[in-house]
């Protein structure tokens, strides 16, 4: 699977474009307590370098601490969805 790296605006998010439609409903996830249940988000929180997850429809928009860089930190997050997308876990 081809997850594509979208700037935003905000240096401290980056969209992660999936190439179909993964997700029905928008979720969102503002820490890692309510990403428990979900398992993607709740292994991007794990990183401890991010404080928000927001999913909808075919991209992921992550946002990370502003003390970290994005270096490391994208591959790994692409790494995670690239698994999730393949496990076929629904979204």
């Amino acid at each position: 699977m081809q997850v594509r790296i979208q700037e935003t605006p905000n240096p401290n998010a980056l969209k992660f474009i999936l190439p179909a439609k993964r997700f029905l409903d928008p979720l969102s996830f503002p820490s890692a307590e309510s990403a428990a249940h979900n398992p993607l988000a709740s292994r991007i929180f794990a990183t401890g370098r991010v404080y928000n997850v927001f999913m909808v429809q075919d991209f992921i928009t992550v946002n990370k601490l502003p003390d970290f860089q994005w270096e490391g930190l994208q591959e790994e997050i692409v790494a995670l969805i690239d698994e999730f997308v393949n496990s076929g876990i629904p979204g």
